[in-house]
């Protein structure tokens, strides 16, 4: 490519279907870059999608034929990213389905063939085993049979060929044998292995498929229908995909934010966690620059838009978010490499067999079937079940002990994390502003303040209305309570004006008061100045330790002021960044990852999901916003934080017991394929063995059911 070719460069997105394994992404992202103009190829594989960088001439059709070679359906990206990972999510469910209910009826008749029935009676449980296997594996096997062609019509093999053949050969052989009457068939066999296949690809399906909820949850942050003042003062509505800079956006009290902006009227308070993460609100007024997803609380406000649509900062967050780095586990690097041994070894073992058996003087149905027990007793299922299986009940100790395991990977990818980055507001604290000095002990005064409290929507008055309705507080009865947007709520008591807001509106103060405070004030008496804050986790220092115990060097990251962060940090014993917004809490992860280290971020708040999304694992306690719960990979309940050291030490003892199952499955082919190879083995046997290493790696697995306690 030209020197002015590569200057000129653009980028195309594709959603490709059949993307399953490691393998399948390497295919991508080293084929695709032989295509002369051609810079880069990127898979993102929770997404399905493929990033292509290319020269500004070469055509998307010709990177779609490119794709389509390599043995892939594409389709140009054109906005709905998830669909097609859901369309397949919902395929692989219904043929799960179809391949369970075969099995269960199938190996019902199967129970009769073996109880001793022969004759006309064998063949009549044989034809109806036919009558439900055959449509179930015509139905259920598709996305192996389907893969396995597009592979093959590209001159290419891959781990869905040799499954293809074993199952269409049974189901043949198992026709022909129930045609002429024979004593074997072995339909029970096929729709067995095909249960079994389809159950760990939909369960990868299902994981990609949560992968996308974080940033579609992200985005109904930002309302879609919003007020604008048209150029003849008039008011009327419009999508917030119409806006565009420089119209003047209306946004009551109570509504959130359609578009990043200049404030040009208005006062008011905004709560701006989701980009700081921080629940204090912050004061407004004309000149003060406010976000798309914000809430405003308090007044109304004429925004002049700045930056629309995909130009806004939640936007950017999603992005971040959407092209964070995937591919992250060592097994699937493994995988990855025995993928590629895999199919053409059992191909060559079942056709060696196949031969050998021929030369040796067998007739060809005896061949055939000794062929097609290798092909079966080499199926993967228990090196498959090896780490999921452990993930599985790894995940049901885990929620015992109060933590959601989301993607099961994530056990692993926690079990190699050296390095704890942790959010301040809603992580190492409980996120909820508390009073904690400054409130009055007299019960008529509380009862008071308790009215006023009531009579507001702003943060400060709700944290002290909960806490004194907590307390059993009755409200005492006020006339004329009203609302000054910024300021606060005042009514009145008899001929006494009480007030409770800011402490320069309240009172005359010479100093105000600084930090996160609210004043009240009943007619000529003292004003109290109420200061808030926000607790530690009871056991925030006891998790802090045990972490860096366990080789995590903890840290801290926030986007609250330096002075907030360097006092809790104090008390944790960990340094800490503040004023930290996502970008820079994403940057910070990335850096860490090019150093080589494994980061285990965790976060509440949208301000964190792209960071969480670009770590090595995440964690999110369930108090926080649905985004960072979705975007984690973990999720813990209640205010303790302990659960994430406890997570870290589950993870590592499963890896343990993967280390285990993976020899223990190794084992058996190490045994079970020589025993097929010499004839020992008949399909239904070689089914049968391939499902008892299966239940061997499960109940090696099953010790892992009080790791959490």
């Amino acid at each position: 490519m030209s020197a002015a070719a590569a200057a000129a460069t653009g980028t195309s997105v594709f959603t490709v279907d059949g993307v399953h394994c490691a393998s399948c992404i390497a295919k991508l992202e080293k084929g695709l870059p032989e295509l002369s103009g051609v810079v880069s190829a990127r898979v993102n594989f929770s997404s399905k999608r493929v990033r292509v960088e290319h020269a500004a001439n070469l055509a998307d059709e010709d990177i779609q034929a490119a794709i389509v070679r390599l043995g892939f359906e594409a389709i140009p990206f054109v906005g709905d990213g998830d669909v097609a990972v859901r369309r397949e999510n919902r395929r692989l469910r219904t043929a799960l389905a179809v391949a369970g209910f075969a099995a269960m009826n199938v190996m019902l008749l199967s129970v009769s063939i073996w109880s001793g029935a022969t004759g006309a009676t064998r063949t009549m449980f044989h034809w109806l085993s036919a009558g439900i296997a055959l449509p179930a594996i015509a139905y259920a096997g598709r996305p192996f049979f389907t893969s396995a062609w597009r592979a093959l019509r590209q001159g290419r093999t891959n781990m869905d060929v040799p499954i293809s053949i074993g199952v269409t050969l049974t189901a043949a052989m198992s026709l022909y044998e129930t045609a002429t009457g024979g004593a074997h068939a072995y339909f029970d066999g096929a729709v067995m292995l095909l249960f079994f296949l389809l159950a760990g690809r939909f369960l990868d399906s299902a994981m990609r498929a949560r992968a996308a909820d974080g940033v579609a949850a992200l985005m109904r942050r930002v309302p879609n229908e919003v007020r604008v003042r048209a150029s003849d003062g008039s008011v009327e509505r419009r999508l917030a995909a119409e806006l565009a800079p420089g119209m003047r956006l209306l946004v009551a009290a109570g509504e959130r934010i359609g578009a990043d902006g200049l404030i040009e009227q208005g006062r008011s308070s905004v709560d701006r966690s989701l980009v700081t993460g921080e629940s204090v609100a912050v004061p407004v007024e004309a000149g003060d620059t406010v976000l798309a997803g914000t809430i405003n609380l308090t007044g109304p406000l004429t925004i002049r838009i700045t930056a629309a649509g995909d130009a806004t900062m939640v936007a950017d967050i999603a992005r971040l978010m959407e092209n964070a780095t995937q591919g992250k586990s060592r097994y699937v690097r493994i995988a990855d490499r025995a993928s590629r041994l895999y199919a053409p070894a059992v191909h060559t073992l079942a056709f060696l067999s196949l031969v050998g058996w021929l030369i040796a003087g067998a007739g060809l149905h005896q061949a055939l079937t000794i062929a097609v027990a290798v092909l079966i007793i080499t199926c993967p299922c228990a090196l498959g079940l090896a780490v999921p299986i452990a993930q599985v009940v790894a995940a049901g100790a885990l929620m015992r002990a109060g933590i959601l395991l989301k993607d099961g990977s994530a056990l692993e990818r926690l079990a190699e994390a050296d390095i704890a980055l942790l959010d301040k507001t809603g992580t190492v604290t409980l996120g909820r502003l508390q009073p904690l000095a400054g409130m009055p002990e007299d019960p008529f005064e509380r009862g008071v303040l308790l009215s006023l409290a009531q009579a507001s929507r702003h943060p400060l008055s709700a944290a002290i209305a909960d806490l004194l309705e907590r307390r059993g507080v009755m409200p005492v009865t006020l006339t004329a309570r009203t609302e000054k947007p910024g300021l606060g709520v005042s009514a009145r008591l008899g001929e006494r004006l009480v007030r409770l807001g800011r402490p320069d509106w309240v009172d005359d103060f010479t100093v105000v008061p600084e930090g996160t405070v609210s004043a009240f004030r009943i007619g000529h008496g003292d004003t109290r100045v109420i200061t808030f804050g926000d607790a530690l986790r009871t056991d925030a220092v006891m998790a802090v330790t045990r972490l860096r115990e366990q080789g995590l060097a903890p840290r801290l990251l926030s986007g609250d002021a330096a002075g907030v962060v360097a006092a809790i940090g104090d008390l944790l014993g960990i340094d800490g960044g503040s004023r930290m917004a996502p970008g820079d809490k994403y940057q910070v992860v990335d850096q860490l990852a090019a150093q080589g280290r494994k980061v285990l971020m965790v976060g509440d708040g949208l301000n964190d999901g792209p960071a969480m999304k670009r770590a090595w694992v995440s964690i999110a306690p369930s108090s926080g916003t649905d985004v960072s719960q979705l975007t984690a990979d973990l999720v813990f309940f209640g205010d303790r934080l302990l659960p994430v050291p406890l997570a870290v030490a589950v993870s590592r003892r499963t890896m343990r017991v993967v280390r285990e199952n993976f020899v223990l499955a190794i084992g058996y082919n190490v045994l079970a394929v020589p025993l097929a190879i010499a004839g020992h083995v008949t399909p239904l046997v070689a089914a049968l063995a391939m499902s008892g290493s299966s239940l061997i790696v499960v109940a090696n697995a099953l010790r892992l059911r009080s790791a959490a306690r």
